[in-house]
């Protein structure tokens, strides 16, 4: 394989910790950027003295500039996760993805980078009733958080057309695995379910319960990163859709988190909040033409390891 420079954005997150440490071990160079207001150092624990890590934020352009020297390749995870988070702080949600990525995107056109694989979000679609969602889908953003990473994607595009900068933006469904942060308000909900369970807590559940999500194993996107990265032909600025390509209920998750801990705990139901969707399942077959993406690890199995990895 050939051996590329990359740089990564949000190191220090969740996938962005997973994506360091299958980019090292494929023998790549990384550096690596985050300003750790809402990654943790332990993400990067695995690749410590094997990367060059520069503490500093997105949407500092001189730090951005820092990080690209000698790159030829760039996975953008940078962002504020979450979709309430967003709609408690919209400011915060749009100057990590907008400016963050302008900035980013302005750099590299500038310094040459062959192709920067963007964290776009499912999010984007919204309340679109049509499953599964396809990319040529009219995006109906509900929260903050969806309408900043859907003008990251258009300013990849433009980027391409206005400058050359061969840009690919990735719609993740629901990413879970070991390792993701439980203990967030903002958590997703696959840990904050096991940590709750696990400790003899009810799980809560916004709304009735069957709603559905197409929850997709860690393994699956980091594998989607770095074939999007490396694929040979021009991206130009296309979107693709990054998920199991199935859809399970909440109500689905907690009966499985039951059986894999050994408990008897029902949910408790609270009403519905603001932004979230009603379900969600992605088409993968653009990302399957456009990179050759495959499903590495089905739901059952990546529920499974993320319950054994809170062990």
């Amino acid at each position: 394989m050939d051996k590329r420079h990359f740089l990564l954005t949000g190191c220090a997150g969740f996938i962005g910790g997973h994506t360091l440490d299958r980019l090292i071990k494929d023998g790549h160079a990384v550096t690596g950027l985050d300003d750790l207001s809402t990654g943790s150092p332990t993400n990067m624990e695995a690749a410590q003295g094997r990367f060059t890590f520069i503490e500093g934020s997105i949407c500092d352009p001189k730090a951005v500039a820092r990080a690209l020297e000698g790159v030829t390749h760039v996975i953008h995870l940078a962002s504020v996760p979450s979709v309430p988070r967003s709609v408690a702080e919209p400011l915060e949600s749009a100057t990590a993805s907008i400016i963050g990525t302008v900035t980013l995107f302005d750099a590299a056109r500038r310094s040459g980078v062959k192709r920067v694989v963007q964290a776009a979000s499912s999010s984007a679609y919204g309340d679109n009733p049509a499953l599964p969602k396809k990319e040529n889908q009219l995006p109906l953003p509900m929260s903050p958080y969806a309408v900043a990473k859907l003008t990251q994607e258009y300013y990849g595009f433009a980027f391409g057309k206005c400058y050359g900068l061969d840009v690919i933006s990735l719609r993740y469904f629901n990413v879970f695995g070991p390792r993701q942060n439980p203990d967030s308000m903002y958590a997703a909900v696959i840990p904050k379910f096991i940590t709750m369970m696990k400790r003899g807590e009810h799980p809560i559940v916004y709304g009735d319960g069957e709603q559905t999500r197409d929850f997709t194993f860690i393994d699956n996107v980091v594998e989607a990163n770095v074939r999007a990265a490396l694929a040979p032909d021009p991206m130009r600025g296309a979107v693709a859709n990054i998920g199991g390509g199935r859809g399970h209920s909440l109500n689905h998750l907690v009966t499985l988190l039951n059986d894999l801990l050994g408990t008897k705990l029902d949910a408790v139901h609270e009403p519905p909040r603001v932004g979230d969707v009603k379900n969600s399942l992605a088409d993968v077959a653009k990302a399957r033409e456009l990179f050759g993406y495959e499903v590495l690890v089905d739901f059952a199995e990546g529920v499974k390891r993320t319950v054994d990895s809170f062990s």
